[in-house]
């Protein structure tokens, strides 16, 4: 299973990456929503992961164009994000977001929502 992991903050993809390969997963990633587009279009990832706040296109752009493409219709989507505030799940949910994590992620828990999403 590949994944699309979409982060400005290299820190944060590598982390995350890390915690994924280890349990088997293929992941690619993106550092900015412009290539999160182009990389989702290209690859067709069986799962997304987007941070919210990035540059040419943030996380809410590149879901709204990605499930515009019936290819991405029924493709799992998580918005990974420091956005914690009361609201921000609900708009994250409505936006075309399966599931929501906040930052900083806790990586067993990333982990079984990946894992939940793909069974």
């Amino acid at each position: 299973m590949t994944i699309l992991l979409a982060d400005d903050n290299p820190g944060n993809r590598e982390v995350a990456r890390l915690a994924l390969e280890t349990v088997g997963y293929e992941v690619i990633e993106a550092a900015d929503g412009g290539e999160a587009v182009e990389l989702a279009q290209s690859v067709l990832p069986s799962l997304l992961i987007l941070d919210i706040q990035m540059p040419v296109l943030d996380g809410y752009g590149v879901i709204g164009r990605l499930r515009q493409d019936e290819r991405f219709a029924a493709t799992p989507a998580i918005a990974m994000t420091a956005f914690a505030m009361h609201g921000d799940q609900e708009k994250a949910l409505a936006a075309g977001f399966t599931r929501h994590i906040s930052k900083p992620v806790n990586l067993s828990n990333l982990r079984q929502i990946v894992a939940e999403l793909l069974s």
